[in-house]
């Protein structure tokens, strides 16, 4: 599995939303600066996660955007699935029930199933705010004497 470059920038873009949230809503130009991001790529990301209400949005001289909820309400995993799609090792995990014709007899099945558990769970375990958080502890631990 492999998370494409919309994904990764979608998850970048979001944090840095969440890292700016008091700053009100914020301009694409300052994320994608920030962020070392092509705007016009940034602007391709956006009516996806805006159809998700994953941000608002203001239109005008103050526009801009901004978290819809709290850094602490958005997983990774919530975040890659609205831009990823399905994040199944495998193409008989993407719907449920599994509609593959061999899945009773399928013996790596278990397989593909308990790697799809463990993805999911792991994503699903990470909101916004700790890798806020992971980065500030980072940062804090960073000196000489």
């Amino acid at each position: 599995m492999k998370i494409s470059t919309k994904g990764r920038y979608a998850l970048r873009m979001l944090i840095d939303l969440a890292m700016h949230q008091n700053d009100g809503y914020i301009a694409l130009k300052d994320i994608a600066a920030r962020q070392n991001i092509s705007k016009k790529y940034l602007e391709q990301i956006m009516p996806i996660l805006n159809k998700a209400d994953v941000l608002l949005t203001n239109r005008g001289f103050q526009g801009g955007y901004r978290l819809a909820r709290t850094p602490d309400q958005y997983t990774v995993g919530e975040i890659l699935r609205i831009t990823e799609g399905s994040l199944a090792p495998v193409a008989c995990l993407d719907h449920d029930p599994n509609t593959c014709p061999m899945s009773d007899e399928c013996i790596t099945l278990p397989v593909w199933q308990g790697l799809n558990e463990v993805i999911t769970k792991y994503l699903d375990s990470i909101t916004i705010q700790d890798i806020i958080d992971h980065q500030a502890e980072s940062i804090g631990n960073d000196y000489v004497i």
